[in-house]
């Protein structure tokens, strides 16, 4: 619970930052899709003024809804990797560095897997500059993370929910598999330094 409040407040605060990074970083790209309207911006100080005056400061905080669901993609990643862990764990005494490196490198694909989709609206929530279907102006709401969705599909098919996984899972398994790595290796030496700790006074 502490970890999902955590998770909220970060959202909350960070999701003004990431909006302008998005929007800076896809400053000057070419769309095919005509929904969507270019952005010219001079600096980090002038794209906070411009989605302040041009659309309100909520604006600001485009994307927090798929934003807020994405805090349970480390939950899924862990309830992953701890149920791989007790397969393992009834097999053999211990987790050897490979084991733990690539159950953690499974758990993340299927967490970034499961939640690609929503981190693809989240994407085009935070760009902000898309027409979105007239009777719900309100960026970010469920009717709008659905329509966007739907209207992704019929586009592309459904693959086209999963454009760019590819390199998102480059991005991330590798990561979230030598950071669980050291966390268990880390987890091994501090029970270990406890034990003769623990040994020494007795």
């Amino acid at each position: 619970v502490l970890c999902f409040a955590l998770g909220v407040v970060n959202v909350l605060l960070t999701t003004p930052l990431w909006v302008v990074n998005t929007r800076l970083k896809l400053q000057g790209a070419k769309f095919r899709n005509e929904d969507i309207v270019p952005t010219n911006y001079k600096g980090i100080i002038d794209a906070f003024h411009q989605i302040i005056r041009d659309e309100g400061v909520l604006a600001l905080w485009n994307g927090t809804f798929p934003s807020l669901l994405l805090v349970f993609n480390p939950a899924i990643q862990f309830m992953f990797y701890e149920g791989f862990k007790r397969k393992l764990l009834k097999k053999q005494l211990q987790l050897t560095s490979l084991d733990a490196f690539v159950i953690g490198a499974i758990a993340k694909a299927i967490a970034t897997t499961l939640t690609y989709p929503l981190q693809t609206v989240q994407s085009i929530l935070r760009f902000g500059r898309h027409r979105l279907n007239p009777e719900n102006r309100t960026l970010g709401s469920l009717r709008n993370v659905l329509y966007l969705l739907q209207q992704r599909v019929r586009r592309f098919g459904l693959m086209g929910l999963y454009k760019g996984l590819e390199a998102k899972l480059l991005q991330t398994v590798l990561t979230a598999a030598l950071m669980f790595l050291v966390y268990e290796k880390l987890t091994a030496a501090t029970f270990t330094v406890m034990g003769l700790k623990h040994s020494r006074r007795h």
